[in-house]
């Protein structure tokens, strides 16, 4: 999906860090840690403004959301299950894929990540299946290692059978989805996503302009209500934003959280700052919502090591967090 290739804007406004309740020069600060640290974007919104931005470029480029494509497809089952298309998060992933022994696995489990599959070492499967001949049935033919519901895997095989359900019961793509449910009315500029067969990729492969992803973010803060339009049911992002398993939220360092429906959920005593929810993509590229705060925070990073992300949390949880006019 190509819309523009402008990157004005309609809906989002800027306004002053200072007008926005943030310190001006401790903002400014931080941008020696944003080089340093090799952030390619950082985004701060208020309420319903830009209050600051920076780029590595000098200006808003599409970029790899990585994992945080998983948090997109839950907006998408929401919008498909209030729709009617998908019977709810209760319904068997049985009724979408043959060969399944019974109906235990349940859409929830999935978006939860507590399947019960065997998929060890922090998605360690994943390339495995990529390189699969038939990538849907090597998630399937997983062995069960625990009753599902019960046990947290991250596993983005389990992402990639939720955009297989999601085509199904729409009769299109993800991305076709998104483009008429989302990205149009929200004025998005262009999207990108990877595809297999007709199937775009569950646990990864969309790319956004960081402007874009930050209306995503907006929407979510916003409750689904895009300016008079509800986008999203408010119920579903309450449901699928809350801790639904506890996760990784005992992980060092502290970089994850618990886990709602392929969203993270931190609580203040875990960051230190404020209870917040977020996408979060390999190696630090973070969409986060704190309610409570107004706040909408998008940074992105130049791909590295997974512990990397660290550094993203540090600029959120202390550099962000500490800007803020008491």
């Amino acid at each position: 999906m190509t819309i523009t290739s402008s990157t004005d804007d309609l809906f989002l406004r800027s306004v002053s860090a200072s007008v926005a309740g943030l310190d001006d020069a401790k903002l400014d600060q931080m941008k020696e840690r944003l080089v340093e640290w090799k952030m390619t974007t950082a985004i701060i919104l208020r309420d319903d403004e830009i209050a600051w931005e920076w780029y590595s470029e000098g200006k808003d480029t599409v970029g790899p959301l990585l994992s945080c494509t998983k948090s997109l497809l839950s907006a998408l089952v929401g919008i498909a299950i209030a729709e009617g298309h998908i019977q709810s998060v209760e319904q068997p992933i049985a009724d979408y894929f043959e060969g399944l022994p019974d109906d235990a696995i349940r859409i929830k489990h999935l978006l939860t990540m507590t399947s019960g599959w065997d998929w060890p070492d922090f998605d360690k499967p994943y390339k495995a299946m990529k390189k699969s001949a038939d990538p849907i049935r090597f998630v399937l033919d997983r062995p069960l290692i625990s009753e599902p519901g019960t046990a947290y895997l991250y596993n983005s095989g389990g992402s990639h059978l939720l955009s297989v359900i999601l085509s199904k019961a729409i009769g299109q793509s993800a991305l076709d989805y998104a483009t008429s449910r989302l990205f149009k009315p929200m004025g998005f500029h262009q999207a990108k996503w990877t595809s297999h067969k007709g199937i775009n990729e569950g646990g990864t492969g969309l790319q956004l302009y960081g402007r874009d992803l930050a209306k995503l973010g907006l929407l979510y803060l916003r409750e689904g209500d895009w300016f008079g339009k509800q986008l999203i049911s408010a119920e579903w992002i309450q449901e699928s934003t809350r801790k639904h398993h506890r996760g990784l939220l005992h992980y060092e360092p502290p970089i994850y959280g618990a886990y709602g429906y392929h969203w993270w959920q931190s609580p203040v005593e875990h960051n230190g700052a404020f209870d917040c929810y977020f996408a979060f993509g390999h190696g630090g590229q973070y969409l986060l919502i704190a309610p409570e705060e107004r706040l909408v925070v998008v940074l992105r990073k130049a791909l590295a090591g997974r512990n990397e992300a660290v550094q993203s949390r540090n600029i959120i949880f202390e550099h962000i967090a500490g800007a803020r006019k008491k």
